[in-house]
């Protein structure tokens, strides 16, 4: 354990450096995954680049330099198999970040069982298999961080959201509750919690009537691009926050202290579409 000085000053350009280190980044093949791979590779880890789309997930280990895996992070075998491959093929796993997450936008009245069970899976059971298989992983290398992608829906009351807002708020206690848990074993859990992100499902949604919208409503005046996601993930995986333990980051242009939330027209055509 590092006890550090008081009246020390640390390299804090090293404590963000990430060299020799490796990272599974779970749903790297676009958008904030992406991000999050490029961010974490030019800081100097070596990444396993996870996608469902085996096409995207080769691009983005082309684009890092690091390796590509196939995998659906809802299936408990399918997540075994990963980290077992991420511990014969890069020696060690000294962190994760799952970027997994997506919402079926509808009234909750219009919820049938199967879309429960798939909004389940994409929030929350992805959460529990990688914290469940993942930490010990990590416990034995050491430990790390494990990073994961919340939503201001987890604390807003956010229009056609119910389902997939109740179970980002759940997700978020869980990154708390197993942040206490997986502590003593060095393993740092938190979490970000981002606001309208032009990522690329949310592109698709939603018009540019829609972004101009977001734009005004933000107190900051616009929406965040991946990019600004992946830093705050970046600096969650370094060692500038190492004693950041159990924490769901709010990035979201001061959207959430304004007290207000733009009006949506979602393309429900693109709504109603299944994951990619």
């Amino acid at each position: 354990m590092i006890k550090p000085h008081p009246d020390e000053v640390p390299d804090y350009m090293a404590l963000a450096r990430l060299d020799g280190r490796t990272f599974i980044v779970i749903g790297a093949g676009q958008g904030m995954g992406r991000h999050t791979a490029c961010a974490l590779a030019q800081a100097g880890a070596r990444i396993l680049c996870v996608d469902r789309d085996a096409k995207l997930a080769r691009a983005v280990a082309k684009e890092v330099g690091g390796l590509p895996w196939t995998c659906d992070a809802t299936k408990r075998e399918e997540v075994t198999s990963m980290f077992a491959a991420a511990c014969a093929e890069l020696g060690a796993v000294n962190g994760v970040v799952d970027v997994v997450g997506e919402a079926r936008l509808k009234p909750l009245a219009a919820f049938t069982d199967d879309d429960w069970y798939w909004q389940f899976d994409v929030v929350l059971r992805h959460v529990f298999l990688t914290l469940q298989v993942g930490a010990p992983c990590l416990a034995k290398a050491g430990g790390g961080p494990m990073i994961f992608v919340g939503s201001v829906s987890g604390d807003l009351c956010v229009p056609a959201e119910t389902a997939y807002g109740a179970m980002k708020a759940a997700q978020h206690h869980m990154v708390r509750a197993a942040a206490l848990e997986y502590a003593p074993q060095h393993i740092r859990i938190n979490a970000i919690s981002p606001g309208f992100t032009r990522t690329p499902r949310l592109l698709k949604l939603l018009d540019e009537a829609n972004w101009a919208e977001i734009d005004r409503t933000i107190p900051v005046g616009r929406a965040a691009v991946p990019a600004e996601m992946a830093a705050a993930i970046l600096f969650l995986a370094s060692d500038l926050a190492r004693h950041v333990v159990g924490q769901v980051i709010t990035v979201d242009g001061g959207l959430t202290i304004a007290g207000k939330f733009p009006r949506m027209r979602v393309n429900q055509t693109a709504a109603s579409d299944p994951p990619t």
